[in-house]
């Protein structure tokens, strides 16, 4: 599938900052002195993988050009990319199956019931641009103000950033804030110009100065499972485990369940 050029200018962003990130120590390259940017330049990326400088310079700028993969396995090793990175990269080249732009599909009435039989634990299920499609009360009232917004459905990620009460639930905001934002880059990359997202990350960029730093730094992260602290209304941080689960036919519908770390296991 040919590459739209939103997104060969985000391939490029991708590669740019991973190379950024990269000393010329690191990777057994000479020290040349003083350096205008960070990191290694586009020559000597190229070098470590086994590619032309000006085609590589092509490939950042954006220019409509496609990279093999194995072109692209050169410079996810030359860049060491993580595994999920390395995946992200394949998409945004055109490597990887791209999602259909529009309605996303509804939440089928048997799933959103689960949050509700899942009570006292707090669960809700959020689509793949973090909006709320169904929860429990016991959510609401862990997540103070998500779904107290009128006129469009609660949203995750804009409850993080935007909500004030946000900072005080999340104990560890800063790294749960960085990470959200990764996933939900992770998520945008694959339905590039879905105005869900393009939306979403609009009014994120404007209303929050952690989201303008952090987006250009092109951190991606997929969903998982593990532990956060949050705090309880009026009540003191409390270490919660919380599981994920893709629902069947709809990887992009997951429910999450949150239980206090400290109960033992049933």
């Amino acid at each position: 599938m040919p590459k739209q050029p939103d997104q060969r200018r985000e391939l490029g962003a991708f590669l740019r900052t991973r190379r950024e990130r990269i000393t010329p120590e690191e990777t057994g390259l000479p020290s040349t002195g003083r350096r205008r940017t960070p990191g290694l330049r586009r020559e000597e990326l190229a070098l470590l993988a086994g590619i032309s400088a000006t085609w590589y310079t092509y490939l950042e700028q954006g220019r409509d050009i496609r990279a093999s993969d194995q072109v692209l396995d050169a410079l996810a090793s030359a860049l060491r990319l993580s595994p999920h990175e390395r995946g992200h990269l394949f998409q945004l080249a055109g490597h990887a199956p791209v999602a259909e732009t529009g309605e996303p599909e509804p939440l089928a009435a048997e799933a959103a019931a689960v949050p509700l039989l899942l009570q006292p634990h707090p669960a809700y299920i959020i689509d793949g641009n973090y909006d709320v499609l169904s929860h429990n009360q016991a959510a609401d009232e862990l997540f103070v103000n998500l779904t107290a917004a009128a006129g469009r459905p609660a949203n995750f990620a804009r409850w993080v950033f935007l909500e004030p009460a946000a900072r005080d639930v999340l104990v560890d905001w800063e790294p749960e804030a960085r990470g959200l934002l990764a996933r939900l880059r992770t998520l945008a990359g694959r339905h590039p110009g879905d105005p869900r997202y393009t939306q979403l990350i609009d009014e994120l960029n404007a209303a929050s100065p952690q989201v303008r730093d952090w987006w250009p730094r092109y951190d991606v992260q997929p969903r998982h499972s593990g532990r956060k602290r949050l705090r309880c209304p009026g009540g003191a941080p409390v270490e919660f485990a919380y599981t994920a689960f893709h629902l069947a036919e709809q990887p992009e519908q997951t429910l999450v369940i949150y239980s206090d770390a400290r109960e033992p296991a049933a």
